[in-house]
């Protein structure tokens, strides 16, 4: 699963094909809204999921946020006015009172108070509404990972999907919304001034927002255009990504140091920037010049209209505390619709991002039981696996890796895959445990169709390593407990697999043995493991899941012979009654196999016993004849 869409890029059911003609412009405009508001209302139904008071606290904020700069410029104009009166009052030697004042005045710095109250109860609501919105949806996200077919990340474009959902959706929701909320408040401000400024001038605002629209039309214009600049642009993204992760890499420290790659991987890092940078500098250039002629146009006209306002204050018309008022409702029209059309926007560009995580979401699980009441498994027995003339090749590629595979693995059978590198072998393991689906023919498991079975209770069955296993930082107890991890830890077969895997040697000489911390990743005194004592842990997972069927592929690529020969014994052991499927570059391990398929190809070439094999001279021949010579004229090479 990896890479694919670029950053943002809407799926299929959301994207809108751009008008061909003018007459499909009203359709065009149409399906644009509708899925702006169907991303908004999915956004809303998100916060709605993590808390229903996020959206009543944020509405109620909006509301009043909404009316008190309306209510400060009133209070304000009226101080002016009562203290242009005292000061006419003065002036001409009459008696005046300054209660009227004082009252409006204390009125005043409540509402001051007020607003600073709000602004701190919006800012304590947003950032609690937004780690409980982060939270609701990596988990959304967490949930849905264990349902998504393993062969979607094989594909590029939906793994880029999963990265960008992860990354952008936690933020995104609350941010949207909360920008929503402030829309909100502002119509309700910007109608409040409207109908204040009509008192006087009832062009005057419709002037002003027709004066916007230019602006508006720009910065929509620009979102788009800068959208799908990020999107074309995804691989520069991901190759800036990758060589800024690359550098800061504990792992890859030491031989980036050691070949000093740092200077390299850094210069292809800036070279790649500058080449995108340079397009997303022209969009902002181009798109600040607009602005900036649309800005002056606006400074001209809102220059016109406060020469109008002082004239009517002058001629008598108006009084003084009129002029603040007015021209208040002038600049708080025009911001309002700046600030109307930068969230919208922001909004407009977020919910665009906001379809990385509904086309994750909306990802389809493919691997299901076939029929409506799943198989359960028996425990505890013997099991028998058939595969039929099964091919295999991944998704989006035409290459079969896996080609008319036939073969019948019985009860207790212990068996033994051969083959190259790239042969397949892996490929045929995760057919068989099903995490693939074959493209062509089927796999059974006693008698059924594997596809017929509850895939939790299938991949029960299985105790398996993988090449790349697991390695946890958690406890060395939980490393190995994983495998039956809706069991109570069961100290006793954790030690019991311990001992069969080789690992209590190492474990014992631990600072607190079982309990120590693995990895420094969180832990300060987490210890850090060899690769052979970290396959060894693998291995005794393995051993304590208590599984029917065995999968070791390259189970001890990372011990010394000796060691290998020891966990060899205890399989002989383990084995006992289970059917064990391994892989193993080591064909010593192959002798004591009761069935050895040699793949090259993906081809089932030759099957047999060891002493079978032997004798057709062909290729399992030719590969342990090799490597036994080898072994031979280097001893102390193992």
């Amino acid at each position: 699963m990896m890479m694919g869409p670029p950053p943002g890029e809407a799926s299929e059911k959301n994207r809108v094909p751009k008008p061909k003609n003018v007459r499909e412009v009203p359709s065009f405009i149409f399906n644009v809204v509708k899925n702006f508001f169907s991303r908004l209302f999915y956004i809303v139904g998100l916060v709605w999921q993590t808390r229903p008071w996020i959206l009543f606290a944020l509405l109620f904020i909006a509301i009043i946020q909404g009316f008190m700069p309306v209510i400060k410029s009133l209070v304000g104009a009226e101080i002016l006015n009562e203290l242009a009166i005292i000061f006419l009052n003065n002036q001409n030697g009459e008696a005046v009172s300054f209660d009227a004042t004082m009252k409006l005045l204390i009125f005043q710095f409540a509402l001051i108070f007020l607003t600073s109250i709000i602004s701190n109860v919006e800012t304590m609501v947003t950032r609690i509404s937004g780690e409980l919105v982060v939270n609701h949806v990596n988990t959304k996200i967490m949930k849905k990972a264990k349902t998504i077919d393993i062969a979607s990340f094989d594909r590029p474009e939906f793994y880029e999907k999963l990265e960008n959902a992860s990354r952008e959706a936690g933020s995104r929701p609350i941010q949207i919304l909360r920008s929503t909320f402030q829309i909100m408040s502002t119509l309700i401000s910007m109608v409040s001034y409207v109908t204040i400024l009509w008192a006087i001038s009832p062009g005057a605002p419709w002037l002003i927002i027709i004066l916007s629209l230019p602006s508006a039309i720009i910065t929509f214009s620009y979102r788009k255009k800068n959208f799908n600049y990020i999107r074309r642009n995804s691989k520069s993204r991901r190759e800036l990504s990758y060589y800024s992760g690359l550098t800061t890499n504990k792992d890859m420290a030491k031989e980036l140091r050691i070949f000093g790659l740092y200077d390299h991987f850094t210069e292809k890092y800036q070279g790649i920037f500058k080449k995108y940078f340079s397009g997303l500098k022209k969009l902002f250039i181009k798109e600040g010049v607009l602005n900036i002629s649309v800005a002056v146009v606006s400074a001209v006209v809102n220059c016109f209209l406060f020469l109008f306002i002082a004239n009517g204050v002058f001629e008598g018309r108006l009084e003084v505390g009129d002029y603040q008022l007015y021209t208040g409702a002038l600049n708080s029209i025009s911001g309002g619709i700046m600030t109307f059309i930068a969230t919208m926007s922001s909004i407009y560009e977020g919910t665009l991002f906001i379809d990385n995580l509904i086309t994750f979401m909306d990802e389809k699980q493919t691997v299901v039981p076939l029929i409506s009441e799943p198989l359960k498994v028996k425990h505890h027995t013997g099991h028998k696996i058939e595969l039929q003339n099964v091919s295999f090749k991944y998704p989006g590629t035409e290459r079969f890796v896996i080609k008319n595979f036939s073969a019948v693995l019985e009860p207790g059978d212990t068996v033994v895959l051969v083959g190259l590198n790239g042969a397949g072998k892996t490929t045929l393991i995760k057919l068989i445990t099903r995490l693939y689906d074959p493209t062509e023919g089927r796999i059974l498991l006693d008698g059924h169709d594997i596809r017929e079975y509850d895939l939790k209770e299938l991949y029960s069955l299985y105790g398996i390593i993988f090449q790349d296993f697991g390695k946890y930082a958690v406890s060395v107890r939980d490393n190995i407990a994983f495998s039956r991890i809706n069991d109570p830890v069961d100290e006793n077969a954790v030690l019991d697999a311990a001992e069969k895997s080789s690992a209590t040697q190492f474990i014992e000489k631990l600072p607190n043995e079982y309990n120590t911390a693995l990895t420094r990743v969180f832990e300060k005194d987490g210890i850090e493991l060899s690769i052979g004592q970290w396959q060894k842990l693998s291995i005794a997972r393995a051993f304590y899941s208590d599984s029917d069927i065995l999968i070791l592929d390259e189970p001890t690529a990372s011990l010394d012979a000796i060691a290998e020969q020891e966990i060899y014994n205890q399989f002989d052991t383990l084995r006992k009654d289970k059917t064990t499927i391994f892989v193993s570059h080591r064909l010593s391990s192959a002798t004591v196999a009761d069935k050895i398929l040699v793949i090259d190809g993906g081809v089932l070439t030759e099957q047999g016993n060891h002493q079978e094999l032997m004798k057709k001279r062909g290729t399992y021949y030719e590969l342990f004849s090799t490597q036994a010579k080898r072994y031979m004229e280097n001893p102390e090479e193992e």
